[in-house]
């Protein structure tokens, strides 16, 4: 009983707030959320956070619910295959055996073993070893198991002394190594990115990342479904909203064009913009350079990897081509406020294919392949 008046307070809480800052009519409101929820399924979040009340029907057709991505999601990417995109380590084994570009893993870092060899260490010493072995002086420090650029460290210059190894940051902050291996675990060191001279442009100080969006069909062919970017603020290593806000833009999937820039301070406090607000770049249609030959590397990359059908991947643009910083298997849904537009025809028609062939009995989630 207490939950039940629990919820109704907060769908009470999610109106008022919802009708004060939109202006829109308790009615309208209630009648309008009962529609999309009867429809789509909507939570009184995601109505909230995407602003619905304001969305233009092809928006709102096209929205891709958590509901409705769901069973979607379960079935392109079954949960046997969920850690090789959630585990970084993992991740970077996988990628290199596909021959797929990506950061060199110099160090994997778990204090549960008691194996070292060429890139797995367990304690302080082997660690150590391992970096001075491959005359490392400079990288990137990240949890396996972190998201949206959380705990990650940027290390500009490794300072070996004859005792300590002392850390020193990209904003200036400097860390002994011994104790910042107590604190996370475990760990990967791998190679700091460089980005093209037009990607570090838009913000030096961060990975300008573009999050494609492929999906897998059964007769192999691979296709981008939506693409937006992520522009980090100076003085900030990560370009992720969560890092304390970021600006963001749709990609146009055929030209590489830039368009509905957007600053994002969070949910409800956007702003549509033309230039990065700090260092002034335009960026509003501005074409990203040798953009077919970009895509024909992110669709490699997808029928690379056929165990996950759907994936979003977290592309840094490097003067050798496309390199993933990551890739997710179960992604969220924030792009669709930045291209206006939803992925929910694209994603459900991927499924229904694959669907199709698990009831003609020619694929089996649970066992592979017939």
């Amino acid at each position: 009983m207490k939950r039940f008046f629990y919820k109704i307070n907060c769908f009470l809480k999610f109106l008022w707030d919802t009708h004060q800052e939109s202006g829109k009519s308790l009615v309208f409101l209630l009648k309008d959320f009962i529609y999309l929820k009867k429809k789509k399924k909507i939570r009184i979040e995601e109505y909230r956070d995407f602003e619905f009340e304001k969305q233009g029907p092809e928006f709102r057709e096209t929205f891709l619910t958590a509901l409705e991505q769901h069973p979607c999601l379960d079935l392109l990417n079954p949960k046997k295959y969920y850690i090789l995109a959630r585990n970084k380590y993992l991740s970077h084994l996988l990628l290199e055996a596909c021959g797929i570009r990506k950061a060199e893993l110099y160090c994997y870092y778990n204090p549960e073993g008691r194996i070292k060899n060429d890139h797995i260490a367990y304690d302080y010493d082997s660690v150590l070893e391992i970096l001075k072995l491959k005359n490392v002086h400079s990288c990137v420090i990240k949890g396996t198991e972190t998201s949206h650029g959380d705990g990650v460290l940027v290390v500009d210059n490794i300072e070996y002394m004859e005792t300590e190894c002392v850390l020193h940051l990209f904003n200036g902050e400097k860390f002994y190594l011994r104790n910042k291996l107590k604190e996370y675990e475990p760990l990967i060191f791998e190679s700091k990115i460089h980005q093209t001279d037009q990607f570090n442009s838009f913000n030096s100080s961060s990975v300008n990342t573009v999050r494609f969006m492929t999906t897998l069909h059964p007769l192999g062919e691979a296709k981008i479904i939506a693409i937006w970017m992520k522009f980090g603020k100076p003085g900030v290593c990560v370009d992720n909203a969560g890092a304390g806000g970021n600006i963001d833009a749709a990609v146009d999937i055929k030209t590489g064009k830039i368009y509905n820039v957007t600053l994002f301070d969070g949910w409800r406090r956007t702003q549509s913009i033309t230039h990065h607000p700090n260092n002034k770049i335009l960026l509003e249609g501005v074409l990203i350079e040798n953009w077919d030959k970009i895509t024909r590397e992110i669709l490699q990359f997808q029928k690379s990897v056929p165990y996950l059908k759907a994936i979003g991947w977290d592309i840094a643009i490097t003067p050798e081509g496309p390199l993933v910083v990551e890739f997710n298997d179960y992604w969220d849904r924030t792009g669709q406020l930045f291209i206006k537009k939803g992925w929910k025809k694209e994603i459900e028609s991927c499924y229904e294919e694959w669907k199709y062939l698990e009831r003609e009995g020619k694929v089996s989630y649970k066992m592979g392949r017939l």
